[in-house]
């Protein structure tokens, strides 16, 4: 497995453009992260987010960078999306108590404004909180402080055993 993963890293760097070199370079900064900071998931690293809890709220920051972008060269809805996601389902699973999880039942997003700009921020609020289910919503930012989405999210409760 080693060989093979260095064998097509150098075909990557023999061949790749100054972009695709520095997009390789973004990756494996994640991974690199993913595994000495001991990110929970590869997502996470490969996002590079960086989480921060307040009263009630979750805000989760990413780094912009040309490899999540569409081909109109903005953010990928997907990546605001998954952002958007992790920040509201975090939230819900950090005021859950011991032995239990939550998992996204519903995701409803509106695009605002396309994005673009050195940072991503999603912040992510509580709106409900039942036995069974929870309701949240979130926003994303542009580093200049533009809103480009709004979300609201309805959260499962689960048992974890």
């Amino acid at each position: 497995m080693k060989d093979d993963l260095r064998q097509l890293l150098e075909t990557c760097i023999e061949n790749g453009s100054e972009a695709d070199l520095n997009s390789i370079a973004y990756l494996l900064s994640g991974f690199k992260q993913k595994i000495s900071q001991n990110r929970s998931t590869y997502i996470d690293g490969i996002l590079q987010m960086e989480r921060k809890f307040e009263e009630n709220t979750c805000e989760i920051t990413i780094p912009i960078h040309p490899i999540l972008n569409n081909n109109l060269d903005i953010v990928h809805g997907g990546i605001t999306a998954t952002v958007l996601d992790t920040a509201m389902g975090s939230l819900a699973n950090y005021y859950l108590p011991k032995g239990f999880g939550a998992v996204t039942n519903q995701l409803n997003i509106h695009y605002i404004a396309p994005g673009i700009g050195e940072t991503l921020r999603c912040k992510a609020e509580i709106v409900h909180k039942g036995s069974k289910t929870m309701v949240i919503s979130g926003e994303a930012y542009r580093s200049d402080g533009k809103k480009m989405a709004y979300a609201t999210g309805t959260f499962f409760i689960i048992s974890k055993s």
